[in-house]
């Protein structure tokens, strides 16, 4: 029970992270300056599905990848999100075409890093409770 509390503390953790990255991408323009329409507003009905949402990944690091580091375990995780981001949430909820394309041609490439943020921060979170 305790490693499944951790993991999801932890996914949350990750989500704040990774929500403030792409508030802060957007919020200065880095994302609008390369052509991608992604700058949210930094709002608690935008932050609080994200953080359960991040969570409930989290519950991911529970996997057994044996001999992996930590971080590297956190790289190969975030590809789960970014996945579903890409491929479900953007075509199918959020009619932004697949991958997000309708929202910029490098929104994929941000999509991975943000979600990159996610895991190694979730990674580096589950480290530091040991």
């Amino acid at each position: 029970m305790k490693k499944i509390m951790l993991c999801f503390a932890a996914g949350c953790l990750g989500a704040v992270a990774n929500s403030l990255v792409v508030w802060f991408f957007g919020t200065t323009g880095m994302t609008g300056a390369t052509g991608v329409a992604i700058a949210p507003a930094l709002s608690l009905n935008w932050l609080y599905p994200r953080i359960v949402w991040g969570g409930l990944w989290g519950l991911l690091f529970l996997l057994p990848l044996h001999k992996t580091n930590i971080f590297t375990k956190g790289a190969i995780i975030s590809l789960g999100p970014t996945i579903i981001q890409l491929f479900v949430i953007f075509p199918l909820k959020a009619n932004k075409g697949l991958a997000g394309l309708e929202l910029g041609l490098l929104t994929p490439l941000f999509v991975l890093f943000f979600n990159w943020v996610w895991g190694v921060t979730t990674a580096a979170s589950l480290k530091l409770s040991k």
